[in-house]
């Protein structure tokens, strides 16, 4: 199948535009339901949703309930994950879809999918909501591995169903949204029958699955719809005691609204230009704090969650719709005192709110994706900056930062509470520390610094990478954003996803650095994707022809 130049991607979504999943909240427990509409794919005309498999569009839904359940559902305390049809839960990724889409979009697609599975697995440990996979039929690829974000998995056993991982003995390529890294670090399964499961395109049913721990139970056909009801109300009754601060009415998440203008596009509280002085190549990012006056508010309006909502859309549009854009600049305007009373409200709440808690949660969900950006990040520290606490940590998270020295000292940065691990990395560390390895000293001494920090004693302390005065300023970065528009990407790439994941790695870390570099790699193969790669000839009754030279 041909690639082809897919359409700008809108990653903005509601239960009333849902096609693909069905939500039913009864009490404590929710049952999402995955519905795929064969004839709906994100890209008409295109391909056919087969066999419950999904495409970017069915992700996008699953993001919104994810995120929805955790605001506007808090009494929430399971979510069931079932599927409609009879004898098959998910076959996984669609097949046309990534034989059809150009290489970057297969690889974006993969890090928002696994995103999407990382939120899964954030709600069931910090917001108390337990997700459980009841797996009705098989799970296939990326269908077993949507059911591997979840807590536990439960199989029925009818004979036929089962579960498997059959990239590599069908496709060529690796299970792209974490599948590998989950049933060794996360299921801790024995490497040896890792290999014989992802080597086995049937994979595993109910009795094999259960006795190498690749499922948690099963419940014979017969006794299915009792069996996983009466386990989702044990789950429930638990979560209860253990969560008992999430009381009360959930919170409506407000529509995120972009409008365009010349260059890019505009929220309330971010704006994105692409162009000007180095093309498209290069775009601005620009965070407006909350303004003065501007108090907090327990909705979804209120500044600390909605802006980062802006935030979160901007990154994904500059991801999947921006192919060219190699660099973001990031800046922040505002004031500084009301983003530090919109901080306060965050942070002295969320030990006691579930709503405050959850928006830090989301805050640090989004940095996280900042953190995940393949795209080089800098960070320009100019005169009206409000890098100061929690928009501090964007400047933290990108991967160089230019300060203007001024004569009079007035341009400043400012780190407060929102520093010491409020908001943690995919290593678990905060950025503060992990921008030190091995010095806690310089760690400490940056957190002695009280009140605003100027360019010089900013760039002495270790917190810029360089500052510049009036006469040097403009040339400096220029040239840094010259420089680093002319080297190769994919070397840049690799590089920045090194280095922004320093120190000890976790599971999230090892899915996406085994993402960015081994799947990246495996998806320009031929052995995947030449013109008789397993990946191009899936469906076709010729086996693909591989090179079979290691290396």
């Amino acid at each position: 199948m041909a690639e082809f130049a897919y359409p700008p991607v809108d990653f903005q979504t509601d239960p009333s535009r849902y096609v693909h999943w069905d939500l039913e909240i009864d009490g404590d427990i929710a049952h999402l339901t995955m519905h795929i509409k064969e004839d709906r794919p994100m890209w008409d005309g295109r391909y056919e949703l087969k066999l419950n498999s999904y495409d970017l569009g069915v992700d996008i839904e699953l993001n919104d309930v994810v995120q929805r359940l955790r605001f506007e559902h808090p009494e929430v305390r399971v979510v069931l994950l079932g599927g409609a049809y009879d004898k098959i839960f998910c076959a996984g990724a669609n097949i046309r879809m990534l034989g059809g889409s150009p290489h970057a979009f297969k690889v974006n697609f993969c890090k928002y999918t696994n995103e999407t599975r990382c939120s899964i697995e954030d709600a069931t440990a910090h917001s108390g909501q337990t997700w459980v996979a009841a797996l009705n039929g098989t799970a296939s690829g990326g269908g077993y591995e949507l059911a591997l974000a979840c807590e536990e998995i439960w199989l029925i056993d009818d004979g036929n169903a089962a579960v498997s991982l059959p990239e590599v003995p069908l496709l060529g390529v690796l299970p792209g949204t974490g599948g590998l890294t989950r049933i060794t670090d996360k299921r801790k399964i024995r490497r040896d029958m890792a290999d014989v499961f992802c080597t086995k395109a049937e994979g595993f049913r109910a009795r094999d699955a259960k006795k190498y721990g690749f499922i948690d139970g099963s419940f014979p056909r017969s006794k299915w719809t009792d069996g996983i009801a009466a386990h989702a109300r044990t789950v429930a009754d638990a979560n209860a005691a253990a969560w008992p601060q999430r009381q009360g009415a959930g919170v409506a998440l407000t529509p995120i609204v972009s409008t365009p203008v010349d260059g890019g596009w505009d929220y309330r509280s971010v704006q994105v230009r692409i162009g000007g002085d180095y093309g498209d190549r290069v775009a601005t990012l620009t965070m407006l704090a909350p303004e003065a006056g501007d108090t907090p508010s327990r909705d979804g309006d209120t500044w600390a969650l909605r802006a980062f909502r802006e935030l979160e859309d901007a990154l994904l549009h500059l991801r999947v719709n921006h192919l060219d854009v190699g660099l973001i600049q990031i800046m922040t305007r505002g004031s500084a005192e009301a983003l530090k009373v919109h901080e306060d409200a965050v942070l002295d709440g969320a030990s006691s709110d579930w709503f405050w808690r959850e928006v830090q949660l989301h805050q640090a969900r989004t940095l996280r994706r900042l953190d995940n950006m393949s795209k080089s990040l800098f960070a320009i520290i100019d005169e009206g900056n409000c890098f100061v606490g929690t928009l501090f940590e964007l400047a933290l998270a990108c991967d160089r930062s230019y300060m203007f020295l001024d004569d009079d000292g007035e341009n400043t940065v400012e780190l407060t509470r929102a520093s010491d691990g409020s908001f943690p990395m995919a290593t678990g560390g905060n950025r503060l520390d992990l921008r030190f390895p091995g010095d806690a000293e310089a760690a400490a001494a940056v957190r002695d610094e009280g009140g605003p920090i100027d360019a010089e004693a900013a760039e002495d302390l270790g917190l810029v990478t360089m500052s510049a005065d009036d006469i040097d300023w403009e040339d400096e970065v220029r040239i840094a954003i010259e420089e680093r528009a002319s080297l190769s990407p994919d070397a840049l790439t690799g590089m920045e996803q090194n280095l922004r994941f320093g120190g000890a790695e976790t599971c999230e870390t090892k899915i996406y650095g085994r993402l960015s570099a081994w799947q990246n790699w495996i998806f320009q193969r031929p052995n995947a994707v030449g013109e008789r790669g397993a990946l191009t000839m899936f469906g076709d009754p010729e086996r693909p022809i591989f090179d079979f030279r290691r290396t």
